[in-house]
């Protein structure tokens, strides 16, 4: 067993939980998935810091080094840039979900005639988490080809992983003011804010406070990574960390990251915010929303 794999065994037993919930694990067909690692890899000279891919290895190794870790499900988030893109990956990830049980499969959707149709196909294909990513995809969430889109998912309840905060960088759509318009069209929608909205922490929390569907996902924040890339958490808001913790869920952002695993695990752990937090956040609340039992 890796050390990474010890280290995060250890951080399991010693909260009593039986895995990790992680709602924020990027698989997708090989050739777009190194589109994106080449992404991160030239991201280095814009932002002068350097983003190599700890876990840039195979599917199938991949997925056996999520087990080794102790998670219990993940998600294959995946994401369109243009039109006529968004129906083939989620063929793709059916196909990754139906030979990857603890998987949660997982679609997306852009803003195209037709959207509302395949993502009603992948909901009853039994899809049961989206992606929205408004900084790649530079779209406006209330775009009105997509309203048909977001009345389906509010009532089927299927839960959509949202970039829609400015970092790493800020795009036209992204931002609070976008998600708090979408929300006032559709209260019951559930969001789940990735990256908890970095770097427009307060905003979004916001959100959550004031629409109890939305939740918010680790992925990233907190980590001495975003801290360098001037995404780091203001302190004063950690109460409300502990206030919404029963709506906060662990996502890590896996493979595409520049640390161990376990880092993101470490970072939570010394916000100092107790194990009954920490069991919530990385297992409880997921668990309950996926409705994978204790």
């Amino acid at each position: 067993m890796s050390a990474t794999a010890e280290a995060v065994r250890a951080f399991r037993e010693r909260l009593g939980i039986p895995g990790l919930v992680d709602v924020h694990t990027h698989f997708m067909p090989e050739r777009v998935l190194h589109k994106v690692w080449d992404y991160f890899d030239a991201v280095g000279p814009l932002t002068g810091v350097e983003w190599p891919i700890t876990y840039r290895h195979e599917e199938e190794q991949r997925v056996a080094l999520l087990r080794e870790f102790g998670v219990r499900a993940f998600t294959s988030m995946l994401y369109p840039h243009k039109p006529q893109m968004a129906a083939w990956l989620n063929a793709w990830a059916a196909g990754f979900a139906g030979r990857t049980p603890d998987c949660l499969h997982t679609a997306t959707f852009f803003p195209e005639d037709g959207a509302a149709d395949y993502v009603g196909q992948a909901v009853a294909a039994g899809a049961r988490v989206f992606k929205a990513h408004l900084q790649v995809g530079g779209y406006d969430p209330n775009d009105d080809r997509l309203d048909a889109v977001w009345g389906l998912l509010a009532e089927a309840g299927v839960p959509t992983v949202i970039h829609c905060g400015s970092g790493p960088t800020p795009g036209k759509h992204t931002g609070p003011a976008p998600v708090a318009r979408l929300l006032a069209r559709h209260p019951r929608l559930p969001l789940i804010v990735a990256h908890m909205g970095m770097p427009e922490y307060a905003d979004f929390l916001d959100l959550a406070d004031r629409h109890p569907e939305v939740r918010l996902d680790t992925t990233m924040a907190f980590t001495d990574f975003s801290a360098r890339l001037g995404g780091g958490f203001p302190p004063g808001d950690l109460g409300r960390l502990a206030d919404l913790g029963d709506r906060i869920l662990l996502g890590t952002d896996y493979p595409n990251i520049p640390y161990p695993y376990e880092h993101q695990l470490v970072a939570l752990e010394r916000l100092g915010l107790g194990d009954d937090w920490l069991r919530a956040v990385c297992h409880d609340n997921g668990a309950r929303l996926f409705g994978l039992g204790t």
